[in-house]
């Protein structure tokens, strides 16, 4: 204990400036990690975290567009008021339907290309950006073709199955036939970005996989089948949710498909989606607080989806 007490009183002494210093840096290098991702999460809440706590706040009011200001409380009632209203159930409808006719035809589509993208073809380079080439245009712009396409009069569509003899097709007024052309026009945007995302994963599986499987004499499809879709699997539920996403959010594609239309989605409501019907109440008819509720159901669905799937993943697993 004596000889602890001399050395401490024989050891040079520190200046009290050295000391701050080494706190000062060791808070510094602490603090480092923190500074560098408080951007991300000062933009997320200005951005994503706090209009969503706003809508979550403003679907609780029975409040106008033109007159924000005066808002009366009403609670659940915009969420109740969904239940018993037929135009919400309706745009669900739609919204399932069209998004089952667009996204499962899309990602098969879209693999069937990456893996003929993937093989020993001349110009491949200019397949890959031909494929992205309608993700790049402008849904205005291939909305409006597609409806010139599937014009009742003049369309080529109906040009083309009138050669064989059918009677022409009402695309835009009929109940599943504009449903149809809707998720055609997604189908035609969206199919070339997910073939380059399959075709980018299908390049990091490693070929010793394929020359073991065809050794073993596996043909092509079933090495496709054994080896390029278990390898697929975090790019094939990427797109998935991703798509997911999309077909609950459509909106450009039906709201400019008709041109007298507009967010009533057809004469019908036959393509209103969730997401038409949203505008429609917000800023068509003006009533803030029930798109507010809508946009939450949107969200409330997703979730629900999502769980389901993944209830369903984890009891296969355990199986």
């Amino acid at each position: 204990m004596a000889e602890d007490v001399v050395e401490r009183a024989l050891a040079p002494a520190v200046p009290a400036g050295g000391a701050r210093r080494d706190r000062l840096g060791r808070l510094r290098s602490r603090a480092a990690p923190y500074a560098l991702v408080a951007p991300f999460f000062l933009l997320f809440g200005a951005f994503g975290l706090f209009p969503l706590v706003a809508t979550a706040w403003t679907s609780l009011f029975r409040v106008e567009l033109t007159a924000p200001e005066a808002r009366e409380w009403v609670g659940a009632h915009n969420y109740a008021r969904l239940l018993t209203d037929e135009f919400f159930w309706n745009a669900l409808a739609n919204t399932v339907l069209i998004g089952l006719l667009a996204t499962v035809p899309q990602l098969l589509i879209a693999l069937g290309a990456a893996h003929l993208l993937d093989a020993r073809l001349r110009g491949r380079l200019f397949f890959r950006v031909a494929a992205l080439a309608p993700y790049a245009t402008s849904v205005a712009a291939a909305t409006l073709v597609f409806a010139l396409f599937y014009g009742r009069d003049q369309g080529m569509v109906n040009w083309a199955i009138g050669l064989v003899g059918l009677d022409p097709v009402d695309w835009q007024n009929g109940p599943w036939a504009s449903k149809f052309a809707v998720a055609s026009i997604v189908i035609w945007r969206w199919t070339g970005y997910n073939a380059l995302i399959y075709l980018a994963a299908m390049q990091t599986i490693p070929p010793e996989l394929y020359e073991a499987a065809a050794l073993d004499g596996a043909s092509r499809g079933r090495r496709f089948w054994h080896v390029t879709l278990p390898g697929l699997r975090p790019a094939l539920a990427f797109t998935g949710i991703v798509s997911t996403i999309g077909a609950v959010q459509l909106f450009g594609e039906p709201l400019l498909f008709s041109s007298g239309a507009g967010a009533s989605g057809g004469a019908d409501h036959q393509y209103q989606t969730l997401g038409l019907y949203l505008y429609e109440q917000g800023w068509v008819n003006l009533h803030l607080g029930r798109a507010a509720a809508i946009a939450w159901a949107m969200l409330l669905l997703l979730v629900v989806v999502f769980g389901l799937v993944r209830l369903g993943r984890g009891k296969g697993v355990r199986r």
